[in-house]
């Protein structure tokens, strides 16, 4: 498909042709990540003729390719129409011709460093890489990186992913390697890697797939995620831990997540709306609900578009200031080498 043809229908046609398909198929959207529980029941009120069926929601980005590779043929439910997948996964996804292209009404306002220049795959959301912490367990709050490897916080420390499927996980990784001075890409990788083997070493790591359940139950009192999902948990647990969220300022990192439509997505319309929808003010806004800063955040600040009580409840914007956003070719070259490079490395099974 052309980029010229990416937007030839009208948006009527685009909500006849999704009624006509009835349903719309996310995958790996958990209800508590980035504010998507409010998101879909927005979407669903929008749209009262689509039902939403939701695959997989702990699914990693890995994961969801796979899903649309393994349902190539397949039209019914287990086949995915929207993809939301770390930002290096864009590329592979699009050279293995698993997404087609579609520019959403507000195309001009997503900065061109997050977005595929034909319409493959575009930035939404993104977050910032932190610990979370069980105050309950641990008196001391480790401020950076480095801190994780002492003796206090044995069998304490885990990360909120596979670091072989999930981009949290290995975005984790390239935020370590950094925080030891590598560049982002090949070598945060290879660094990155060297300090999880001492924290496993050490006894620190625990390979265990951290949540907010995890968390409280005292089974990963200190995990590294992304400052959204950190911030969610400590609304949820609701002081039953007590938890503290902590932005490093060595190797603060920036991720942005991207979405797409699947190329054999089976209600290509329903996708088209979901994409309006997630980029519209009401959408972003969600994102920003959710503690996420998104993708035409600047501009709805200046703009106004975003109410204050949202704001200023925002984490402070210092750390922000200074984070790194790694390019495409420096995520995937640090991918290669996390998901490469894990197993023989560190060899902890995280599951």
């Amino acid at each position: 498909m052309q980029a010229t043809a990416v937007n030839a229908q009208s948006m009527e046609e685009i909500i006849e042709g999704a009624k006509k398909e009835g349903m719309l198929t996310t995958i790996a959207l958990p209800h508590d990540w980035c504010g998507y529980g409010d998101i879909i029941a927005s979407f669903k009120a929008k749209y009262p003729f689509l039902t939403v069926n939701e695959l997989n929601p702990d699914a990693g980005s890995a994961d969801e390719l796979e899903a649309v590779r393994a349902n190539k043929g397949n039209t019914g439910p287990q086949a995915p129409d929207v993809l939301d997948v770390g930002l290096s996964f864009g590329p592979q996804a699009k050279a293995e011709g698993l997404i087609q292209p579609y520019k959403v009404s507000v195309w001009d306002q997503i900065p061109a460093d997050v977005k595929d220049a034909e319409g493959y795959y575009y930035g939404a959301y993104y977050g910032v890489m932190s610990f979370i912490v069980n105050k309950d367990l641990v008196a001391n709050t480790p401020a950076e990186w480095e801190d994780l490897l002492k003796p206090e916080y044995a069998g304490q420390v885990a990360l909120a992913g596979d670091p072989r499927a999930s981009n949290q996980a290995i975005l984790g990784v390239l935020s370590a390697g950094m925080a030891q001075g590598a560049a982002a890409g090949t070598a945060s990788g290879e660094a990155g890697l060297e300090f999880f083997k001492k924290l496993n070493d050490a006894g620190n790591f625990v390979p265990v797939i951290g949540k907010a359940g995890t968390l409280a139950q005292g089974t990963t009192p200190i995990m590294v995620m992304w400052d959204y999902n950190a911030l969610t948990a400590r609304d949820t647990l609701k002081g039953n831990p007590p938890v503290e969220v902590v932005v490093p300022t060595k190797g603060t990192l920036a991720g942005v997540y991207v979405q797409a439509i699947s190329a054999y997505a089976p209600h290509p319309n329903a996708a088209k709306l979901w994409m309006e929808h997630i980029f519209s003010d009401e959408g972003q806004n969600g994102y920003v609900k959710g503690y996420c800063h998104t993708a035409r955040f600047n501009q709805m600040v200046a703009e106004k578009k975003i109410p204050q009580d949202l704001l200023d409840a925002l984490p402070p914007a210092g750390p922000y200031e200074k984070a790194y956003f790694p390019t495409i070719e420096e995520q995937n070259a640090n991918k290669e080498a996390v998901v490469g490079g894990w197993d023989k490395v560190v060899g902890a099974n995280v599951q």
